[in-house]
């Protein structure tokens, strides 16, 4: 066993004072990605994976499930022995949107999972085609209201964070937008740029190089505060939308009846991998933010969010 490992399990004694319960992870851990290789998620824990090893004392292998609208890893880290040994690296929009529109999921993310530690929290920003004559919400609105229905915005897909992105802020604003969706984010980028679509929500660390090209123009960021990454876009609350907050976040999930010591003692792992430099430069270079806070804070933000979103998908389904 490692020194680190030792004092990670010593960390989650003393705040637990369990020590029947402790419970160090053997053997490898799988982390499991609901998306395939290359994406943003993906990237993210292919990052985490090896320092988080190094804390752990043990190896961590990444493993893409692809499938059932990003559950497919949820379920399956939800029907996984609670021994630590398999953990899910899950973007908030599976845990927080999906509940509401999936037709059939296997597995309730505030029940039937144990939400270990936070990660990383990810904010959303909105482009438009950058010949659109519009520079700031404002006018964007007024050119929607204008043309109703004309204007267009592009999503990943039915049900992702993009889509309802629009849908809310369309409904805040009072507007008619005419959803188009994709089979990713890329494609719906590709099309903002090529002028087929207007507009269109993307995580910070895809888009702002279009913005730097001056590809796409940035108009707000969908989130409560502004990001590092693009300190000249203001926030909707700042634009003239307040409670406009549409920002996403990592997280990592374990089985349910997972030890109460054991989880804490991947929750201090977690901490230490983040407080690393290597991370630290990578997850700020990508334009997140580290989420320093409890697995408890984790479960109460999901189940929060999970009922926001519950208002917005009314009348959506996926399969």
């Amino acid at each position: 066993m490692t020194f680190t490992r030792r004092m990670a399990l010593a960390a989650a004694l003393s705040l637990t004072g369990m020590v029947a319960l402790a419970q160090p992870v053997y053997g490898p851990v799988r982390l499991l990605v609901g998306y395939a290789p290359g994406g943003p998620v993906d990237t993210a824990a292919r990052q985490f994976a090896p320092i988080f090893s190094r804390e752990l004392g043990v190896p961590v292998q990444v493993e893409n499930k692809p499938g059932a609208n990003a559950t497919l890893a949820g379920d399956m880290a939800a029907k996984a022995e609670p021994d630590g040994r398999t953990l899910w690296f899950a973007a908030s929009p599976t845990v927080t949107i999906s509940p509401n529109i999936m037709k059939k999921m296997g597995f309730d993310p505030v029940r039937d999972l144990t939400a270990v530690a936070p990660l990383v929290i990810y904010d959303n920003v909105l482009v438009v085609n950058a010949a659109l004559p519009v520079k700031t919400l404002q006018e964007l609105l007024a050119h929607a209201k204008a043309n109703p229905g004309k204007l267009t915005y592009g999503s990943a897909g039915i049900g992702a964070s993009n889509h309802l992105s629009g849908e809310l802020m369309a409904q805040k604003s009072g507007t008619q937008l005419t959803h188009v969706p994709y089979k990713g984010s890329a494609p719906a980028m590709n099309d903002v740029i090529g002028g087929q679509i207007t507009m269109m929500f993307d995580i910070v660390n895809t888009a702002r190089g279009h913005i730097a090209s001056g590809r796409v123009r940035p108009i707000a960021m969908g989130s409560g505060k502004r990001n590092a990454a693009l300190p000249e876009v203001p926030t909707f609350a700042e634009a003239g939308m307040p409670g406009f907050d549409v920002g996403g976040w990592f997280a990592l999930f374990g089985p349910p009846k997972m030890p109460a010591a054991l989880s804490m003692a991947l929750h201090a792992a977690t901490m230490k991998a983040l407080a690393s430099a290597e991370l630290k430069k990578a997850y700020g270079d990508a334009g997140f933010e580290i989420w320093q806070a409890s697995g408890e804070a984790v479960a109460k933000r999901t189940a929060s969010e999970r009922d926001m979103w519950a208002t917005v998908t009314k009348g959506i389904t996926v399969d």
